[in-house]
C-alpha cells in the first residue's frame, strides 16, 4: 500500500514542477507620455495650449529655447518583445496650435485637420541667387603626369 502511494507521488513529481518560469523575470517598460491616435484626432488647429495639454497630458519636454514646442515621447517595451518608440510634436504659433509632427498616423476622414509641417525640401534656398537645382558643379581633378 504504502508502495503504491509512493510510486504515484513520484510519478506526478514532474507533473507537478512542468511550469518554471523563466529567469531573469523581466517586467514590461513603459516611458514618457502615452498618446494615442485617437487623442491626436482631436487635436484641431486654432486650439489653445491648455486644450492642448487637456486633451494630451503635460508634454515631456518643454524646451525653454522654443517655447513654442511641445514634445511628446513614448517608449514601451513589453517583456520579450519588440519595444515600441513613439514621438509627436506639437507646435503653436502664438498661443494657437499651428501644426503638428510626428509618426502617427491620421485616419482618411482626419487628414485634413492639422496642415502637415513644411518639409526641408520646400525651405531649402539657393545658396546663391539664380543657382538651379540641375545646375552641378563641375570639378575636375589636376591629372599628375607620369
Amino acid at each position: 500500500m504504502h508502495l503504491k502511494i509512493l510510486l504515484v507521488l513520484v510519478a506526478a513529481l514532474p507533473l507537478g514542477c512542468s511550469y518554471i518560469p523563466t529567469l531573469p523575470y523581466k517586467i514590461d517598460i513603459q516611458q514618457g507620455n502615452v498618446v494615442t491616435e485617437e487623442m491626436v484626432e482631436k487635436l484641431k488647429p486654432g486650439m489653445s495650449r491648455s486644450q492642448v495639454r487637456f486633451v494630451l497630458g503635460t508634454p515631456l519636454i518643454t524646451d525653454v529655447f522654443h517655447a513654442d514646442r511641445w514634445d511628446y515621447f513614448y517608449y514601451f517595451a513589453p517583456r520579450g518583445s519588440v519595444s515600441e518608440k513613439r514621438k509627436l510634436t506639437v507646435i503653436f504659433d502664438g498661443d494657437q496650435l499651428s501644426h503638428i509632427e510626428g509618426d502617427f498616423t491620421l485616419s482618411p476622414a482626419s487628414d485634413d485637420l492639422l496642415p502637415i509641417a513644411p518639409s526641408l525640401e520646400e525651405k531649402r534656398q539657393p545658396f546663391i541667387e539664380g543657382q538651379e537645382d540641375d545646375v552641378k558643379p563641375n570639378i575636375t581633378a589636376p591629372v599628375n603626369p607620369l
